[in-house]
């Protein structure tokens, strides 16, 4: 604890890592009271039966990630998710489309105008998602819009939705270019965790009414698990497999170079977040599109709590994360160009040979380290599901895995190794002991 005490105390002296984090924080702490402006046109107090149903099914999960603006009905409803789903689909199209692939090798250049066409994206987006968050808006808390002209209503909420998605962006780049961590990834975990308060106090009520005196052992029993979780998830982001690399010896004048063996940090998950994440976003098409089928009970079903803790749903759930897990760590791992860069620089595998053999090398290690890794990442994204079918609270039960707690400790630890390279280049000690160093930089906005 002194130890502790006395690390906080260095970050605070440090003036440029001081104003970082308080910078990061006044944003934050403006998003979080935009958060709960409510949208023009529509009374608050007419908004109980949107909390009901937004507490459930997909749209919980969506009204998680924006810290429950959802279900406020505020002018941060969408959040940054557009911004999101707008990066996924760029990244798709520098696989499908040459321009694109053209612009990716462009260097900065070709990232800035990648960038430019994801905000432009976004936008369009947010208008479409707009259109139906309206009209579920309108389905489920019809009351509580004030004004009579629906479609003067539909245009003033896309308009003001949309500038809300993008002040969350323009949020997120300005914490990753002034403050501390990546914006982007902040903004969400912040999001998720305003929830958890609420949604550990509802656990609570929950047990302790049940009537049973197990009630509160088995709250204690819940965190213990989600500990335990935690854990296992910290292990899967911070794990790797190391393979080592030979430098040959260069005499350059009267100084000799290379010589020395070091290693190079295979992630057994090397894609993050991101497979979550990119199979969250195709299971929010059926439920983005039943907002335009209000009348049609098979199209609410899929918005219900049910469709969430169904078998097809985790499932199919289970099986694109594990595609996805190979897809992006194919898409940001390049064995052959590893296998030239270390040939370039005269480094070797010991007992393989440069060249083809040493890419074949690298992706057959990484083809084996990420089939375990995808898998146990799969278990985490519906762990949640196995949490609510046990009798933990739905909102809760969020936490015990997916993208809620993947992000969590992802951001949490790349923020965290951000703090300690301010404190190891000033001679402070860091947040962590020994060898248990940070390693590796594991944001989600980061990865888009």
């Amino acid at each position: 604890m002194k130890k502790l005490i006395t690390t906080i105390q260095n970050i605070f002296k440090i003036e440029d890592l001081r104003n970082r984090i308080l910078f990061t924080l006044g944003l934050i702490l403006i998003y979080r009271i935009g958060s709960f402006v409510v949208l023009p046109g529509v009374d608050p107090n007419g908004l109980s039966e949107l909390a009901a149903s937004g507490t459930s099914g997909l749209l919980g999960l969506l009204n998680m990630f924006v810290g429950g603006s959802f279900t406020r009905a505020s002018v941060l409803a969408l959040g940054i998710m557009p911004y999101i789903s707008a990066s996924i689909a760029m990244q798709l199209l520098t696989l499908a489309v040459p321009y694109f692939q053209k612009l990716q090798k462009e260097g900065e250049s070709g990232r800035r105008k990648i960038n430019q066409m994801t905000r432009y994206l976004t936008i369009v987006v947010t208008a479409v998602q707009a259109v139906g968050y309206v009209t579920f808006l309108n389905s489920v808390a019809g009351q509580a819009i004030v004004e009579q002209n629906l479609f003067l209503f539909t245009l003033s909420t896309m308009v003001v939705l949309t500038a809300g998605t993008v002040f969350c962006m323009w949020l997120g780049e300005k914490i990753t270019d002034k403050g501390i961590g990546n914006g982007i990834s902040l903004l969400i975990t912040i999001g998720i965790i305003a929830r958890l308060p609420f949604a550990l106090l509802a656990e609570l009520d929950s047990k302790l009414a049940s009537g049973t005196g197990g009630g509160a052992v088995f709250f204690v029993v819940e965190i213990a698990i989600l500990v335990a979780v935690v854990m296992a998830t910290v292990l899967l982001v911070q794990g790797t497999r190391k393979i080592p690399v030979q430098y040959a010896k260069r005499i350059v004048g009267n100084k000799q170079y290379g010589g020395v063996r070091q290693f190079i940090p295979l992630k057994v998950n090397a894609s993050g977040v991101m497979p979550i994440i990119f199979a969250q976003a195709l299971m929010f098409i059926p439920s983005f599109v039943a907002q335009f089928f209000p009348d049609s009970g098979f199209m609410q079903s899929i918005v219900s709590g049910s469709f969430y803790t169904s078998f097809w749903y985790n499932f199919a759930f289970f099986i694109m994360v594990i595609l996805f897990t190979y897809f992006y760590t194919a898409l940001i791992i390049n064995p052959t160009q590893m296998a030239d860069d270390m040939k370039r620089n005269g480094g070797f595998i010991p007992g393989v040979k440069p060249g083809r053999k040493t890419a074949n090398f690298i992706d057959d290690i990484m083809s084996k380290i990420t089939l375990p890794g995808s898998i146990f990442l799969g278990l985490v994204a519906i762990l949640p599901a196995f949490a609510n079918l046990a009798g933990v609270n739905r909102q809760f039960a969020d936490f015990y895995g997916g993208t809620s707690l993947l992000i969590i400790v992802a951001v949490m630890l790349d923020t965290l190794q951000q703090i300690e390279g301010h404190l190891l280049m000033r001679h402070y000690d860091g947040l962590m002991k020994g060898n248990a160093k940070l390693r590796g930089r594991q944001a989600v906005g980061a990865s888009v």
